[in-house]
């Protein structure tokens, strides 16, 4: 059997390993590592390439590194769950999903996951955002009333928010979830403890060139500069009518219209977000808004199940577990894209994923990686 893990690993670092290394020691099983691939939910470039990264992970314990679709990895923490789950399920292997988390008490992270098909919950949300609550705060404060203090203080942290959304996703399934106690530096911290450094903070050293090498297992080789793409997101944004942003992932109440206002109006992203930014509407949500429309990410396409799994790399063991997937496996893009598969409309968006994010590094990097980089092989025979 194997244990998966949906990740960004956005660098890999000491936390990670930890994580890896934790699962192994419970469990004694191979690693499948579901990781999104060029962009990462806060709507953005990975910090490195998603061979680099995928390989770190192969040398720190990970035995097959699959991707995320881009659809998925730039959605919210719901779809990114679904669309996780959904390839951990396809590997007949999986019998549990580790994710890192604030707690180690199943009870209380399932409590919290099935608050939201609770009645009341969902009356007094509508009410507190009536109110002008963002929906977090409204959601938190309404488990809070209902179904007490233990439930909602689940919902505090980002990593257990999506850890509640894994749960969720894993009704009905045979996988069994594995949550693992996070262990130094607070998501998004700035805060060093030991060791170990928050992914936000370590990016941010990287990109003032800092020694990060207490805190990785590998220091990446190049780092990109989200700023860097800017102007081409502003381009993207000026062609696009309200028709374009209406099909959006997302957009919703006339949404679109306060976006073509702002393009017209402003010249830089941080005022198109800051004027179109709503009570409902937070940046993060935006940000991934803005990162589709550059992606040609649709809300339909984002419903969709995308019955693939494209392979980064793997060690030996994480090759026998190949043969246990349901979906197609996609050891060639440029193989399956000329044979117009029924998937190559998630796959042209993984490779658009990869070519924009050449754009974000201090040197331009060559297009078209996806179909160049072969599959990254770890401790295999050749």
């Amino acid at each position: 059997m194997a244990v998966a893990i949906i990740c960004e690993f956005n660098p890999f670092h000491n936390g990670h390993k930890y994580l890896i290394d934790t699962v192994k020691r419970l469990t004694r099983e191979p690693v499948l590592a579901v990781m999104s691939g060029s962009f990462v939910q806060r709507g953005e470039p990975a910090a490195c390439s998603k061979f680099e990264r995928a390989e770190t992970a192969l040398k720190n314990g990970v035995d097959l590194v699959v991707e995320l679709p881009a659809a998925y990895a730039v959605s919210c923490a719901q779809r990114f769950a679904q669309g996780g789950v959904s390839i951990a399920n396809s590997f007949v292997d999986v019998d549990r999903l580790a994710f890192g988390c604030e707690t180690d008490n199943p009870d209380a992270l399932k409590a919290a996951a099935y608050a939201i098909d609770n009645r009341e919950v969902n009356r007094s949300v509508t009410e507190k955002m009536k109110g002008g609550a963002y929906y977090p705060q409204a959601f938190e404060s309404a488990v809070r009333e209902i179904l007490g203090n233990d439930t909602a203080d689940v919902l505090t942290s980002p990593n257990n928010i999506l850890a509640v959304e894994y749960l969720r996703a894993l009704k009905g399934s045979t996988v069994e979830p594995l949550p693992v106690r996070r262990t130094g530096a607070a998501h998004d911290s700035d805060i060093i403890v030991g060791d170990y450094v928050s992914a936000s903070k370590l990016r941010e050293m990287l990109r003032r060139e800092e020694d990060v090498s207490r805190f990785v297992p590998d220091t990446p080789d190049c780092i990109t500069y989200p700023e860097n793409l800017e102007r081409a997101i502003l381009f993207k944004l000026r062609t696009m009518t309200a028709d374009d942003f209406r099909v959006l992932p997302e957009v919703s109440e006339g949404l679109e219209y306060r976006f073509i206002t702002a393009v017209f109006r402003y010249n830089s992203l941080k005022e198109i977000l800051f004027a179109v930014k709503t009570k409902r509407y937070t940046l993060a949500r935006l940000r991934r808004i803005i990162c589709c429309a550059a992606l040609g990410i649709t809300e339909e396409m984002q419903s969709r199940t995308a019955n693939y799994a494209r392979v980064l790399g793997f060690t030996d063991e994480g090759e026998k577990m190949l043969k246990s997937c349901s979906f197609e496996i996609v050891t060639s893009v440029g193989k399956t894209m000329r044979e117009g598969d029924k998937n190559v409309d998630f796959l042209r968006r993984d490779i658009l994923a990869s070519d924009l994010a050449a754009l974000a590094y201090k040197q331009v990097k060559p297009c078209a990686s996806d179909y160049r980089t072969k599959m990254i092989r770890v401790n295999c025979a050749l």
